[in-house]
């Protein structure tokens, strides 16, 4: 039996021999017939080699973009080359909370999927020649490499990349920064690079824990919003847009904005603040519907204030006016196109949200906000375009007790009953409560912030009283002004009234006075 002294020089001689080989092949074949020899060395090879090989660049198209699902690969083995690669690259990739961590050039990480063991590798081909370009030159492309036993091919290339892609997005979205977006005027869309949304950081702390409602109706949100996330599988069965629709409504301060980023905190969707002003018609509606990503909220706050979305037109006499207001050079000049107002109409808002171009795209949420839900169109809000209606309403004491445990860290107090008492008897909004337990002062504590609320409340219910007497007084002399003035209008009517009917009252008395005396005359003939 050879000895392990002996073989080491044999092995070495070998590569030597095949380096060797190489070079003289490289050197003296001539280019054009590389490709086929190396074609048929890789079937020869692939007969006694039993590994497959997949490469995924990161690169690919002609205007080298980058690949998303090379991405996607790098977010599923993010977790396991910080635990597994000995040498690490962090990378600081666009949109992420944090540093991602990836393999290094050359290293090589395991995975196992259904009991089959998986090498990932990371390549990169050094340059032929140096050059200056603005994208890497495609012999220096980075990679992924994955190999595997050509006996798993059929579950690796079907459930296994499908595994890696749902799990790598995931990832991604969960490292994601989320962002704020709001719609840019059409006329900047032609500009160089521009874009229809332009983004900003979105870190609003909010969340359905500190949100100030009542335990059941939160709980109800929540279970709506996930059971929504989940849900496109069975919104393809019912043959329906995945979208949902939310409609807020309440007095001002109820927290309708602050729901919005609880919602976008919960289900880690970006925020498109749409604002209907600067939309000039509809066709640009469009537009910035089809340039909305998946996973995003749409939000339309104060849609009774942003358009006359009513249906109601002004009167032909005062658009003729308008018209000629337009052709005035003058205001024009002053005016210029930014002027004209937007002829966004209900119907081209209603297929915005429920029409046939809704259904570009998925895994969207559209919310609308308003403080009169009576002004809006019927067509507007009905089920099916805003699915959920939610009235966030006066502070009531569950939303109290939230409240008091995100400001001052109380889960109960001797002043509770005597708020719950006022919190019954007047109305005030969350953000006045909360307000009023902010402290004020490093000195301030609980119980003084308790009895600065106490006396809002008493405040604002005695200004509730003092507001409905007056009301009830003005009411009252109102109902009294009518009154007298149905009085004085009645008046002349009944005076005129009075008069035919003493004229009447004259005419007969007249009447009967002269059939008397012709009466009395006739009896006095007789007599005769």
């Amino acid at each position: 039996m050879m000895m392990m002294g002996e073989m080491w020089p044999q092995l070495g001689s070998v590569i030597a021999s095949a380096m060797f080989a190489y070079a003289m092949f490289k050197q003296y074949i001539p280019y054009q017939l590389r490709g086929p020899i190396e074609k048929y060395i890789q079937k020869l090879f692939g007969y006694v080699y039993p590994y497959i090989h997949i490469s995924f660049d990161e690169y690919s198209g002609e205007w080298r973009t980058r690949s998303e699902l090379f991405a996607t690969i790098q977010s599923y083995l993010s977790t396991k080359s910080s635990t597994e690669a000995k040498r690490l690259k962090a990378q600081d990739v666009k949109d992420s909370k944090s540093l991602v961590l990836a393999m290094d050039d050359n290293e090589e990480v395991t995975d196992e999927f259904q009991g089959i063991k998986l090498w990932w590798a990371s390549r990169k081909n050094a340059p032929i020649q140096s050059s200056f370009s603005f994208y890497p030159r495609s012999d220096e492309k980075r990679h992924y490499k994955l190999t595997f036993h050509r006996r798993h091919r059929d579950i690796i290339t079907g459930s296994y990349l499908d595994h890696v892609r749902k799990q790598g997005k995931a990832i991604a979205v969960s490292n994601r920064q989320r962002k704020l977006y709001i719609n840019n005027p059409a006329e900047d869309w032609s500009r160089y690079k521009a874009t229809k949304w332009s983004p900003v950081v979105f870190e609003h702390p909010a969340t359905f824990e500190t949100i100030a409602m009542e335990p059941k109706k939160k709980e109800e949100i929540v279970n709506d919003l996930i059971k929504f996330s989940k849900g496109k599988d069975y919104y393809a069965k019912i043959g329906k847009a995945w979208k949902r629709g939310y409609l807020l409504y309440g007095p001002p301060g109820t927290g309708k904005s602050t729901m919005i980023a609880a919602m976008s905190n919960l289900m880690n969707y970006d925020v498109y603040d749409l604002e209907l002003t600067t939309v000039k018609n509809n066709t640009e509606l469009r537009k910035l519907l089809i340039e909305t990503p998946n996973r995003a909220i749409i939000v339309i706050e104060d849609i009774d204030c942003s358009l006359d979305l009513t249906g109601q037109r002004k009167k032909k006499k005062e658009k003729d006016d308008e018209d000629k207001e337009e052709k005035d050079p003058i205001k024009k000049m002053r005016g210029g196109e930014e002027s004209k107002p937007s002829e966004v109409t209900l119907s081209g808002l209603l297929n915005f949200i429920d029409g046939i171009w809704s259904a570009c795209g998925g895994e969207r949420i559209i919310v609308f906000t308003t403080n009169y839900v009576d002004k809006l169109d019927p067509a507007l809000i009905r089920r099916g375009r805003m699915d959920k209606h939610i009235e966030l309403s006066y502070c009531c004491y569950e939303a109290f007790k939230v409240l008091a445990r995100n400001y001052l860290d109380l889960e109960s107090h001797e002043l509770f009953g005597t708020i719950e008492r006022l919190l019954g008897e007047t109305n005030m909004t969350p953000a006045d409560v909360a307000e009023n337990l902010m402290p004020k002062s490093d000195i301030e504590g609980a119980d003084s912030c308790l009895k600065a609320l106490i006396e809002a409340l008493e405040t604002a219910k005695e200004e509730a009283r003092v507001k409905a007497e007056e009301e009830a007084k003005l009411k009252a002399e109102k109902e009294a002004k009518l009154k007298e003035e149905e009085e004085a209008k009645l008046k002349p009517e009944k005076e005129e009234k009075e008069k035919v009917e003493s004229a009447k009252e004259e005419v007969k008395c007249k009447l009967c006075n002269g059939t008397s005396a012709k009466q009395d005359g006739k009896e006095n003939g007789d007599n005769h």
